[in-house]
């Protein structure tokens, strides 16, 4: 999960929800049913005039537009994960349909022999954010991106889970179903944020297919210390603590603004992507076509059928703390693992750093100067020397030297 997803639920249901909380709420229950790529009813209207103008089909032309910036060849594919009649006790099944589940991936031409790179995204994100990286990371690793199950063009079943080890396993179990399907085994693993806590559960699950782990700005790490415990219990005690405590529990997201603004929405993105990878950017800019094509993109993986959104509220109660953090696992660590954090990033590195402490594996924390928590995106070129420096004693396995941080990063 991103500090991006908590930041913009506060800020949208603040600033959007004085204006047109009553007509988007009510119009956000309304429009699920239209918003689901496999509803008849939806599948009737023209695009232009459903009041969310979205689909399945439209979330992989976007991711289509956005990718046409990548040089490097790929494939796009929908990976069948497997089926399940309804009240099946596989979690992830668990809905009134048994239609096959698939997980969308993106899998880039790479040199033979080249390790593989799997990157799963964060929250309220999927896998073509990385669309500023996979050029480089492609001419090094067989690079493979997916969208998490409920994300992104990824099917979007009914989101059933009601206890924080239903949800973990929602994302852990799919994704193990997916890399059988792909046959894949001892690759590197890097996930962002809430692909970050994701992912990290996953090693611990299923070490023995992790060669390395590489967490950026990993949710997770963090826990209610005395202070922080004191200001939250204040705050909670306020009125605008208990609304948005409410709105939380109550599993309200940003996507659900989206959709009760209908036609409206792709303006409240476009305002978004402006200000975050823009006028608010401490590191290199989107060009005009890049900030397009990513607010389309965003728009459309964002406005489509609630499903693995709906997972906030069990894995993390107010405020982003985990409800079962990973730092009381780091004594179980069998993967070797790599922490990655911008230098704005208010995933806090020191969660990491007391996270090493226990660890039997080797741990290093790198920390970039010019990015905040979509280091990535903020600043491409200084992330792909920090993973290709995370992973050099694999690419190095031919007596390859070199590899080395940029000036600026710190080894934390």
């Amino acid at each position: 999960m991103s500090r991006a997803a908590v930041a913009t639920t506060t800020r949208m249901a603040a600033e959007e929800m004085r204006r047109a909380s009553a007509s988007a709420a009510a119009a956000a229950a309304t429009a699920e049913v239209p918003a689901q790529a496999g509803s008849r009813w939806a599948r009737a209207w023209p695009p232009s005039l459903r009041w969310i103008p979205t689909s399945t089909d439209r979330i992989i032309a976007a991711e289509k537009r956005l990718l046409s910036v990548v040089k490097t060849g790929y494939v796009q594919e929908q990976v069948n994960i497997g089926s399940a009649p309804p009240g099946s006790k596989v979690r992830w099944f668990r809905s009134a349909s048994d239609e096959p589940r698939f997980i969308n991936t993106v899998t880039f031409d790479s040199k033979e022999n080249a390790p593989t790179l799997v990157m799963l995204h964060g929250y309220a994100a999927s896998q073509g954010f990385f669309f500023r990286n996979f050029d480089a990371l492609a001419n090094r690793f067989r690079v493979i991106a997916i969208d998490q199950l409920g994300w992104g063009g990824s099917s979007r079943p009914d989101f059933t889970c009601k206890s924080t080890e239903e949800t973990e396993a929602w994302f852990i179990d799919s994704f193990e179903e997916w890399r059988k399907a792909k046959n894949l085994s001892n690759f590197i693993l890097l996930g962002h944020s809430f692909g970050g806590y994701v992912a990290a559960k996953y090693a611990l699950k299923h070490p023995e297919h992790v060669q390395h782990l590489i967490l950026v700005g990993p949710a997770g790490f963090s826990s209610e210390t005395k202070h922080r415990s004191e200001w939250l219990t204040k705050f909670l005690a306020t009125w605008k603590g208990m609304l948005l405590n409410h709105l939380w529990e109550s599993n309200f997201t940003p996507s659900r603004i989206l959709r009760g603004l209908g036609p409206w929405g792709p303006g409240l993105v476009q305002k978004y992507t402006s200000a975050r990878f823009g006028t608010r950017s401490n590191g290199e800019l989107l060009t005009d076509q890049e900030s397009a094509l990513l607010t389309d993109y965003t728009y459309h993986t964002l406005a489509a059928k609630a499903s693995g959104e709906l997972c906030l509220k069990y894995l993390f109660s107010f405020g982003a703390f985990p409800r079962k953090p990973l730092l009381e696992c780091t004594s179980d660590w069998k993967v070797p693992t790599t922490f990655i954090y911008g230098q704005d990033d208010w995933m806090n590195y020191q969660g990491a750093q007391q996270a090493r402490k226990d660890m039997k594996v080797p741990c290093e924390i790198i920390r970039d100067p010019k990015g905040g928590h979509f280091v990535f995106i903020d600043n491409p070129s200084g992330f792909h020397s920090a993973v290709l420096y995370a992973c050099r004693n694999i690419l190095s396995v031919d007596g390859e030297e070199g590899l080395s941080l940029p000036d600026g990063f710190i080894s934390a």
